[in-house]
């Protein structure tokens, strides 16, 4: 090997570049103000950074679109084993309603489909002939879900059902989601504490962390191999049995399912390669607490704030590459469409969530909106970020609920991932997708009124 050979430096060097990047951008976010008061988080700052960066045929050579993309679909998946490795805590849930905020995420999902259906539907039959009439679904995924999903599932509509760029379409949605989440919300937040409902504490305050670095049981942070090692390995582990699953379902739907299996199922499976490997880190956690019931292993193995930094750090740099690799260019025809369901997508989500987050969350109806309109913009990073500045020692059951709830959003919300696949055949299959979204939005919201006044009536008595 030539150890002087571009090839053999290739990665370091992009990877450096990246992270360069990343601590230029909080520079930038520590030292203006007018960029720390936004929120807006140090990874979008460098995301939109290398976004334009890459407008340069040279740079983009370097931090090419297929490198980032690989980033984000991959880092996706790690970031979400990393925190689906976490250890529970055995302590009583006082005051959440994890069920009905599961039901929320999912009714959001739900009404975020359903205008962004209706706006691309009408927008093929007008100004934008020729658009794809199920494109309008990849709002609750740009919005509600994150960059991951919009790229995998944009990708998926571009490759088979030739909607031209599906990925960037996707991306941009996701990366005008961070942005609506930061500055609306920011928005709100001041106009709140200047009509005197809200208290937004002092800077100095906001950020002291309070983390249990390890508990008593745990492996040492230092012995024959370093703690941190042990989780990274856990996460690549878990990564690599999630890989064996869905490549051996998607040799079974290839197999027996013919031209179905091959365009539909197929590609289905491998967008969801972060719930593979959610439930495969969720198996190797039960695993781990099985082995130390019955006395084989004696110490915990998984740390929780190690794995929260991982986790952290894996959904930074996928954010990161997210907004990245957006190509401008291709979305030249797309821009009214992106324009229209990025403002129809954030008045539905702040207005649902107004009138739902007082019923539920009477309680702490602030700290439930702030966590929800954070979180169904942009990620849950950004819903934690709104949440501390009206709750920054998470002193309220939000927190909990924003992350508890994840279990039930994710067997509320499987139909709809099946609609998803449905919808893009055509017209006909739009319109019934859009018709099934609007009865199950009906039947959400129902069942999280019925939860709650079951939940008040126990309370009473």
């Amino acid at each position: 090997m030539n150890f002087s050979d571009y090839k053999v430096w290739e990665p370091i060097i992009q990877v450096g570049l990246i992270m360069g990047l990343v601590l230029f951008a909080n520079i930038l976010r520590r030292k203006i103000k007018f960029i720390r008061n936004s929120l807006i988080p140090t990874s979008v700052i460098a995301g939109i950074i290398i976004l334009l960066l890459r407008l340069n045929k040279d740079f983009s050579s370097i931090l090419n679109k297929n490198l980032l993309e690989g980033i984000t679909y991959h880092f996706l998946a790690l970031g979400f084993i990393a925190i689906a490795l976490k250890v529970k805590a055995d302590k009583k849930l006082k005051d959440t309603v994890i069920v009905e905020t599961g039901a929320i995420t999912v009714s959001t999902y739900l009404i975020q489909a359903i205008v962004g259906l209706i706006v691309t539907i009408l927008l093929a039959f007008t100004f934008n002939k020729g658009l794809l009439y199920a494109s309008g679904l990849i709002l609750p995924l740009g919005f509600g879900q994150g960059p991951g999903q919009a790229l995998n599932f944009g990708t998926i509509y571009e490759n088979q059902f030739n909607f031209v760029g599906g990925a960037d379409f996707g991306l941009a949605i996701a990366g005008i989601g961070f942005l609506v989440a930061c500055l609306v919300g920011v928005l709100y937040l001041n106009i709140l504490r200047k009509k005197g409902k809200i208290t937004v504490v002092d800077e100095t305050e906001k950020y002291i962390d309070n983390y249990e670095v390890s508990a008593t049981d745990e492996i040492p942070m230092t012995e024959s191999i370093d703690k941190i090692t042990i989780q990274i390995a856990l996460i690549l582990f878990s990564y690599f049995i999630a890989y064996l699953l869905i490549y051996g379902l998607s040799y079974l739907a290839t197999t027996f399912l013919g031209n179905f299996g091959t365009n539909t199922v197929k590609p289905l499976l491998w967008g969801f390669n972060f719930v593979f490997g959610s439930v495969v880190a969720v198996i190797v956690g039960a695993v781990l607490r099985f082995l130390r019931r019955k006395e084989i292993m004696n110490r915990q193995y998984p740390n929780n704030f190690l794995l929260n930094r991982l986790g952290g750090f894996l959904f930074d740099i996928m954010i990161v590459a997210s907004l990245g690799a957006i190509e401008i260019k291709m979305l030249e025809s797309l821009i009214l469409p992106i324009i229209l369901l990025t403002i129809v997508g954030t008045i539905s989500t702040f207005v649902y969530l107004k009138i739902i987050c007082p019923i539920v969350y009477p309680n702490y109806t602030y700290q439930g909106f702030f966590a929800l309109f954070g979180m169904l913009t942009g990620t849950a990073s950004t819903g934690m970020i709104l949440l501390r500045e009206v709750d920054y020692n998470y002193e309220s059951p939000m927190a909990t609920n924003l992350v508890l709830q994840n279990f039930p959003a994710i067997l509320f919300g499987f139909p709809l991932m099946l609609l998803l696949a449905f919808a893009p055949h055509g017209l006909m299959q739009s319109l019934i997708t859009l018709g099934i979204l609007t009865f199950m939005f009906i039947a959400f919201n129902f069942l999280i009124l019925k939860l709650n006044k079951r939940r008040e009536e126990v309370k009473s008595h």
